[in-house]
């Protein structure tokens, strides 16, 4: 009675209180309500203690031992009291050759389990779930499908356990038209209106990337629960639709549902994508109200959110206040702070995270040395990049060397550059010619630019930016024709440049705008404000970059187009909008101009503000009007 109340010590006391008392039941008791209550190892070591005192063991007793050695993987010790099982002639016995299965099968001994599963007299439906799981778990997808296909065959009875093991093999498979299948048959054995089978249905569809049916099946349900609605939200975030996941997560918190680690996360990770920090700020208020244990994905989740958020002084505080740190973790810093345009910080915090024996992983090096390449750290960056391989046995891969390049052209080494390209171990892909180009383009090196742009051609026929870059190259290179050529291939093939647009949150609503807009309900006062910005930075000393400019206007009309550029009309919303002192946080879809750029150092310092821009590339923090690039960007 005690050990199934979960008064697992009171249970004990009594049974070490009766020592020359205690018969085969008893025993029996106490190895089950161990194993019931989770103490695994106290289950084993009493079990063995009963074969010390030569207690005869039951179909009772074996169940249990077995499923206290499947729990803790002790497999060995699970095979021992198999070979007491035959010699106590309760191998036949349908309980235990079940709870043998499901040992085997969670031990990882798949083949062992199966070899039980076949010489079993009758069919049990508990032990073929029982393997169905174990293969599941070991990622044998085909096994557990042809398991099922056998039990459906047999007229088995395929219950709400049996279902969900299957429908997660076709999360792995992608296998839609069986999937579907298998849908139909749960609809025709009425286990449609079972929780738990619809919750794998959302689940397998939504990692099928079939959000359309995932939200039927979700919607249909009579009853939802936390996990019904974890995972709609997270098929939501993991398949790019961020704005339906925060949504749905809004629409959970309506229904009363309280959230868990799961659904924290990839709510979090939605705000991260989206850069709306007022709702990742109420996401991160929500898991400290809900007093749930501090979780590393939620963790890592709001360091990359305040992070992608240009909010790294949060970030960093997030960080610190974690119990436990990955190689994750640290790595979300680095690549926040490298981001942010602290380059030097994430080299501080790479040499803590080693100090701290965390290995760097593939991810952690291309934080890295991305932080190197934006702050001008050329003989680190060459000790980290030579470091992978020798150090940590990572290979590098494409990202690492378009950092690389990208370093070496930064610090004008575009013949070291070429050098490296050639030497890769793997296909050069777009990520690497595309640094190449950017460092040509600066360098000027005209011949190199177009083999690189040649090779974009090819690779990301319809990105409009390679074409345009070898076009200006061409143009600052007095080649008029050749730039001229580009533009009406670019023409001819139906490729245009995307346009440019700026975005900034105000009161939890994100306010869009495009260069010269007038869209916006207060556009009048945006504009009006745009022409005191421009006076108060003219007079102290900012001066329009023309070349910029569109180039079929006068010098004014040039001027007056630059003044209307998407990051300007958003950043004269936000002094107009958001309180006195305040950060006013843009973002941008494509890389800040140099114009745009020099103008944001004087508004920051005109108007006393802290303005953090968020290019294509990284993020730029103006304070009093130095910019934390370095004007290396």
């Amino acid at each position: 009675m005690y050990a199934k109340c979960n008064c697992i010590l009171e249970a004990e006391y009594l049974f070490k209180m009766m020592p020359n008392k205690r018969n085969h039941v008893m025993w029996t008791a106490m190895v089950a309500g161990y194993s019931q209550n989770g103490e695994a190892f106290k289950a084993i070591e009493c079990y063995r203690d009963m074969v010390v005192e030569g207690v005869a063991s039951n179909q009772f007793t074996f169940p249990s031992v077995l499923t206290a050695c499947a729990a803790v993987q002790a497999r060995n010790f699970g095979t021992q009291v198999h070979s007491f099982i035959v010699r106590s002639g309760f191998e036949a016995n349908v309980f235990v050759q079940s709870a043998l299965i499901d040992m085997y099968a969670k031990c990882r001994d798949l083949d062992s389990a199966l070899i039980l599963l076949e010489n079993m007299e009758v069919d049990d439906v508990v032990s073929w779930n029982s393997m169905l799981v174990g293969c599941v778990r070991q990622g044998c997808e085909e096994e557990a499908l042809s398991l099922f296909r056998k039990m459906h065959a047999r007229d088995m009875k395929l219950g709400n356990f049996t279902y969900p093991s299957v429908l997660n093999c076709f999360a792995s498979t992608k296998d839609m038209n069986n999937a579907m299948s298998v849908h139909c048959l749960i609809i025709k054995t009425g286990f449609e209106a079972y929780k738990l089978v619809n919750n794998a249905l959302v689940d397998m569809y939504a990692k099928q990337g079939n959000m359309d049916c995932a939200f039927q099946v979700f919607n249909h349900m009579p009853n939802k629960d936390v996990v019904s609605w974890t995972s709609l939200v997270t098929g939501y975030a993991r398949n790019n639709h961020h704005e339906e996941a925060l949504k749905l997560f809004c629409d959970m918190r309506l229904a009363g549902i309280h959230p868990d680690h799961v659904v924290l996360a990839s709510a979090l990770s939605a705000c991260a994508e989206l850069t709306v920090l007022e709702l990742g700020q109420q996401v991160h208020a929500d898991f400290v109200k809900s007093g749930l244990q501090s979780s590393t994905s939620v963790d890592y989740y709001l360091v990359t959110m305040y992070a992608k958020c240009g909010c790294i002084d949060d970030a960093s505080r997030v960080f610190d206040s974690m119990q436990i740190r990955d190689a994750v973790t640290w790595t979300a810093l680095i690549v926040g702070y490298a981001r942010n345009g602290k380059g030097k910080d994430s080299v501080r915090f790479y040499d803590q995270m080693i100090a701290s024996g965390t290995k760097p992983d593939y991810i952690t090096f291309i934080g890295l040395l991305f932080a190197c390449s934006h702050a001008g750290l050329l003989e680190r960056g060459r000790l980290y990049f030579a470091s992978m391989e020798k150090e940590y046995g990572i290979k590098p891969g494409p990202e690492h060397y378009a950092c690389m390049i990208d370093l070496l052209g930064r610090s004008g080494k575009l013949v070291e550059a070429e050098m490296l390209l050639n030497e890769m171990d793997v296909e050069p892909d777009a990520t690497v010619w595309k640094a190449l180009l950017a460092a040509c383009r600066v360098q000027g090196n005209l011949e190199l630019g177009e083999r690189a742009a040649k090779n974009l051609f090819e690779l990301e026929s319809k990105n409009a930016v390679p074409y345009i870059m070898l076009s200006n190259m061409y143009s600052a290179a007095g080649k008029w024709e050749d730039a001229s050529r580009i533009r009406r291939t670019m023409k001819w093939k139906g490729i245009s440049k995307e346009p440019g647009c700026s975005w900034i949150e105000v009161n939890s609503r994100v306010h869009t705008f495009m260069s010269e807009d007038r869209g916006h309900s207060r556009t009048t006062e945006i504009y009006s404000k745009i022409d005191e910005i421009m006076v108060l930075i003219k007079e102290s000393g900012y001066e329009a970059d023309i070349s910029f400019a569109l180039h079929n206007m006068d010098k004014e009309g040039k001027e007056l187009g630059l003044a209307y550029y998407s990051e300007k009309l958003a950043v004269a919303f936000g002094l107009l909008s958001l309180p006195r002192g305040a950060p006013v946080r843009i973002f941008k879809n494509l890389r800040v101009c140099g114009d745009c750029h020099t103008a944001m150092k004087y508004i920051s310092r005109v108007f006393h503000r802290h303005i953090i821009l968020r290019d294509s590339n990284c993020f730029h923090h103006f304070k009093r009007g130095p910019c934390s690039c370095g004007d290396y960007w």
